[in-house]
């Protein structure tokens, strides 16, 4: 399975903030959305880093109450991770595993078309097995 296979049921929608955008403002969308990271976007739309609750906690550690009113640019990942619809589920959670990432902005010809979470793809793995599981079901039924 590819990564398209998961994007094409979660959907594409990304959230993104601007690097200018204060931490306030991105934590309050974290909590409104119910997500754990938002892509970052530099003025040309391009991807800049990824914000994450891991980020939220190394910046409240280093600056305390301080980084709430600080751009969210100086405090991203700028060392991001991306993938390709065309790119295996297994080769992803291999990478995203290795580099210790729980979130994969997925590019396609140099565009943002979703971001895929270490949980969505978990998700999508129990999914298959319990596919898998019924078929095998089915067939031991038939054959006895």
């Amino acid at each position: 399975m590819l990564l398209r296979d998961v994007l094409r049921r979660k959907g594409g929608d990304v959230t993104t903030a601007q690097g200018e955008a204060l931490l306030a403002d991105v934590v309050r969308i974290l909590a409104d959305e119910r997500i754990g990271a938002v892509v970052v976007l530099d003025r040309r739309g391009d991807l800049a880093g990824l914000f994450s609750e891991r980020e939220l906690v190394l910046a409240c550690a280093a600056h305390g109450d301080a980084a709430l009113g600080m751009e969210v640019g100086g405090l991203m990942n700028r060392a991001v991770i991306t993938g390709t619809p065309e790119e295996r589920i297994d080769d992803a959670l291999r990478r995203m595993t290795l580099r210790r990432s729980r979130h994969l902005p997925v590019i396609e010809d140099g565009r943002l078309v979703g971001i895929i979470s270490l949980g969505d793809l978990v998700k999508h793995r129990l999914e298959e097995k319990e596919l898998e599981a019924g078929v095998l079901l089915e067939l031991a039924r038939r054959h006895t």
